[in-house]
């Protein structure tokens, strides 16, 4: 070892301060690359409420705007995991640029129809086209950074905090997308919002696309082209072997427990704005519904931004059965809340718990995925998380009209406590973690959830 270079473990074992980690992730990239993915990733949560209070304003039915948005939604989750398996194996420069064009152009057709009365089955048909065409840039910017990390040998402590600082603009980006298309549509129409949105996807999906990190999950030999080297044909045809091998690989079965998990986190989520919406309106003050969706986020972020004070020793699976444990015992109180006053209380003492979830059910995932597949895990999280908070939303909220807004906090209860029960009836793994410091392309550890893996043969 080189005289004063610091021995690995040691630098382990020195807990640094959250503001160092953070320091140390940010470095990892650089300072352009967040505001890049934050700025591209506003767009999905703008389009989502956006579509909403457009299409109602524009066509006059409430029911026509909910139809189109849960199309939108649909078009998300299901083309989500394919935008991440594209990028696996061709990279995500070439897939990110391609998409976040198409998106912006489908978001443009949508609201161009809808300010032109177009017929509702256009309007649900161009709505899931915009919801396909998402380039997905805030599961791809968690992979892109993971992998920049596991290339540096860093450990899983740096991995969490990528995966914290990630989920934290997430929830940034929930509350500052609502609050854009409300601001919009005080100040003269929501279609405002909705072109803002195709504005900045096409300039940050462009930028995120063209950062010079894009090539830490490009294939080997686009990087080799145009070098003339001897070496560039075995290079290509053994990185040519290895994808292959990745893309045969089979998920293993801990991974899909994880988005089981992530489903019913996105029930929970819906549930919770079903009745949020719900009560407000019974209330009388619809228009507070954005500024409580505002409190949980905050609080989201605030619990998710120190995650990474927590220490090694607490590990994955624990951090998830503690996190659905108490999303369950939390969400209770929602049931019987009958005020404005209660609810901004219980709403924001509840938002602790979905960073913790979210942060801890993307870094199941990571630890488990085959490194050839890393987007294609993140974006199918995203996506189970999504579909589950989409459907929930139409389900939820039928009830909360039928049967009042208990209703539809109950059902969000109920699916906190079986993703506890999932939780809790996982076994433990023999591993305790993800072997990436011996070979930064190797696959991880399987041991996390203690599922063994599968392979085709």
């Amino acid at each position: 070892m080189p005289q004063g270079t610091p021995d690995q473990s040691t630098c382990r074992d020195a807990a640094p301060g959250t503001l160092q980690t953070y320091r140390e992730v940010i470095a990892l990239s650089g300072a352009l690359l967040p505001l890049i993915s934050f700025l591209g990733r506003l767009p999905t949560a703008i389009i989502q409420m956006g579509s909403v209070l457009m299409v109602t304003r524009t066509s006059g039915s409430l029911a026509t705007g909910g139809m189109v948005a849960c199309a939108l939604a649909l078009g998300q989750v299901a083309m989500g995991p394919f935008v991440g398996r594209l990028a696996d194996r061709h990279g995500q420069r070439r897939v990110v640029l391609v998409f976040a064009l198409l998106n912006a152009v489908a978001i443009g057709a949508f609201t161009a129809s809808a300010l032109l009365g177009a017929v509702t089955p256009l309007l649900v048909l161009l709505g899931a086209l915009a919801g396909a065409s998402v380039p997905g840039i805030g599961p791809l910017a968690r992979a892109r950074v993971v992998a920049l990390a596991r290339r540096r040998r860093a450990d899983d402590r740096l991995a969490d905090a990528v995966m914290s600082l990630e989920s934290t603009m997430d929830e940034v980006s929930f509350v500052l997308g609502p609050a854009a298309v409300g601001l919009a549509a005080v100040v003269g129409h929501p279609a405002y919002a909705m072109l803002l949105a195709a504005f900045l996807v096409a300039v940050c999906g462009t930028g995120f696309a063209l950062h010079p990190t894009a090539r830490t999950l490009e294939p080997a030999h686009a990087d080799q082209q145009g070098k003339g080297s001897r070496e560039q044909p075995r290079a290509r045809a053994a990185e040519e072997r290895a994808r292959a091998r990745g893309a045969r690989r089979r998920m293993p079965r801990q991974v899909y427990v994880v988005r089981v998990g992530l489903v019913l986190l996105g029930v929970l989520l819906g549930g919770c704005g079903a009745g949020i919406t719900a009560l407000t309106e019974e209330l009388g003050r619809p228009d507070q519904a954005g500024l409580v969706y505002a409190a949980m986020g905050v609080m989201s972020a605030v619990v998710g931004l120190s995650m990474v004070a927590l220490p090694d020793r607490i590990g994955l699976l624990l951090r998830w059965r503690v996190a659905t444990a108490t999303a369950a015992l939390l969400s209770l109180p929602l049931v019987w809340t009958e005020s404005l006053a209660g609810l901004y209380f219980v709403v924001t003492v509840f938002g602790a718990v979905f960073a913790p979830n979210l942060i801890t059910g993307f870094g199941l995932t990571e630890r488990a995925v085959p490194r050839e597949r890393l987007a294609e895990g993140m974006t199918f999280a995203s996506s189970a998380f999504v579909g589950g908070q989409a459907v929930t939303l139409a389900v939820a909220g039928r009830l909360a009209e039928s049967y009042g807004p208990a209703a539809a906090f109950a059902v969000g209860s109920t699916a906190a406590a079986l993703a506890f029960v999932v939780a809790l009836a996982t076994r433990p793994g023999q591993g305790g973690g993800a072997d990436q410091d011996t070979d930064p392309g190797a696959a991880p550890d399987r041991a996390v959830l203690g599922v063994p893996s599968e392979q085709t043969a």
